[in-house]
């Protein structure tokens, strides 16, 4: 059977509106992929975060089905402690395996989360999660001195929550020139049949500029000296993908596609010290300084019914009797307590009085299986356009900033899809697809279809 080949191009973070509307005009290449192929949106997971998103993706499962709710997550049994998810804890075949179990040739670059590098017929080189560029980070990891000799050390990551500006910028044009210094010469130099690599650049800087750049967020100052970096990025982005498209056959389909979207970050929500002032998280502590983790007070766990993680939504956790060292909340009582504080929480205001779009979810809610080590309740204030703080100490419960360091941007529902098929034979006239979707769509432009044991 003849296949197609498939080239994916993963932009963490992507958002429609930029890339589809503000930018595309000065991204060429982009442009002839959106305009003479098929655009659609793409709604993303819950939670909208890149771990699990891209895992979603690729496997067609749920997060509920990985049992993977975010990069942390809770160990049982302990009130502080966490572990942090890798490729190991992603059980479902991705479609590179499906591929290779038809003897299709995989060349796979800085998917999240493919730390550490798996087994495939073909070549991966791991992503962001990467502890550094000292551990193997590729397969075969014979490939690690093969790109290190021509390219040097390997970039996984920048540090995007940090004031310093000019180094961001220096350290991802620099970074996102050797990834794809490294793409174009897996493609050049390596048998494959499916290609998908992901950028995490675009993802740091939405986070580090978007106040910059949007007319509409509570840092815009007009005419700031980074207004434009967002657009210069994309546009460095769209040089280099013109560059790798040179070195790729020509009947390549290529796939463009986000893990989820972008939009101004209003602020962030003090979910913990929230919980305290509502009775459900003792406190021991007085006089705490603003930015304490909640890991370093003292907590009465024999009278709290419920605590809180931050992030990009909250993740709230009860504290139930026999699951927990010192529970309190009776087996019978659980659901109760969910519900209440589902009712509480969705009753939060803005710092003005504003009304919120505040979402709260069970699990079990959102999937058909809920494996692993999920949270009871999970949160997206206004509609993810407020990010849950963990920390104490603040005298409000509004942050303007992330309290992990400088943040402007949080994630959106809808990220971009689009397809370019040089030989016209792919046409779809829906507007969105699901994140669910996606891994089928890619074995139906490549002429597969269905898993193969």
């Amino acid at each position: 059977m003849e296949y197609r080949r498939l080239l994916v191009v993963g932009l963490d973070c992507a958002a429609p509106k930029l890339l589809y509307e503000d930018f595309i005009d000065e991204l060429p290449n982009f442009q002839k992929i959106v305009d003479d192929g098929s655009r659609f949106l793409m709604r993303t997971t819950h939670p909208p975060i890149t771990i699990p998103a891209w895992a979603v993706m690729v496997t067609g499962k749920t997060p509920g089905e990985l049992g993977i709710y975010g990069f942390r997550h809770r160990k049982p049994g302990v009130y502080e402690d966490f572990y942090i998810v890798n490729s190991r804890y992603v059980k479902a075949k991705a479609i590179w395996d499906s591929l290779g179990r038809r003897g299709l040739r995989s060349i796979v670059v800085g998917v999240p989360p493919s730390y550490p590098p798996k087994i495939i017929r073909g070549v991966m080189v791991s992503d962001f999660i990467t502890p550094s560029a000292d551990v193997t980070y590729t397969f075969p990891p014979s490939l690690k001195a093969e790109l290190e000799s021509r390219f040097g050390k390997y970039m996984f990551d920048v540090a995007f929550r940090i004031m310093d500006r000019e180094k961001i910028i220096r350290d991802l044009w620099a970074m996102t020139e050797q990834h794809f210094k490294v793409l174009e010469y897996l493609a050049s130099n390596k048998e494959w049949d499916f290609m998908m690599f992901v950028e995490i650049g675009v993802d740091r800087v939405h986070h580090a500029f978007w106040g910059y750049m949007d007319k509409n967020h509570h840092k815009y100052v007009p005419g700031n000296k980074y207004e434009n970096v967002i657009r210069d990025y994309y546009k460095l982005i769209d040089e280099k993908l013109g560059q790798l498209l040179k070195t790729i056959p020509e009947d390549t389909i290529v796939m463009v596609v986000s893990d989820h979207g972008a939009k101004g970050m209003k602020g962030a929500f003090t979910v913990n010290q929230w919980l305290a002032q509502e009775g459900f998280l003792k406190i021991e502590d007085k006089d705490i300084k603003p930015g304490t983790d909640l890991r370093k007070v003292k907590v009465d766990w024999s009278r709290t019914i419920a605590w809180g993680w931050g992030g990009y939504y909250a993740r709230i956790f009860l504290n139930v009797k026999g699951r927990e060292p010192k529970g309190v909340v009776e087996k019978e009582d659980y659901e109760y307590y969910r519900d209440l504080l589902a009712e509480e929480i969705k009753k939060i205001h803005g710092p003005n009085g504003e009304k919120w779009e505040t979402k709260v979810y069970k699990p079990e809610e959102l999937y058909p299986v809920v494996n692993g080590d999920p949270p009871d309740l999970m949160v997206y204030f206004d509609d993810l356009s407020w990010r849950s703080a963990g920390t104490l100490g603040w005298d409000t419960n509004y942050l303007l900033e992330n309290d992990r360091g400088p943040d402007d941007a949080v994630h959106d529902w809808f990220g971009v899809l689009s397809v370019y098929d040089p030989q016209g034979t792919f046409s779809d006239k829906r507007e969105v697809y699901d994140i669910l979707e996606v891994r089928g769509l890619m074995e139906e432009l490549m002429g597969v279809s269905g898993d193969v044991e």
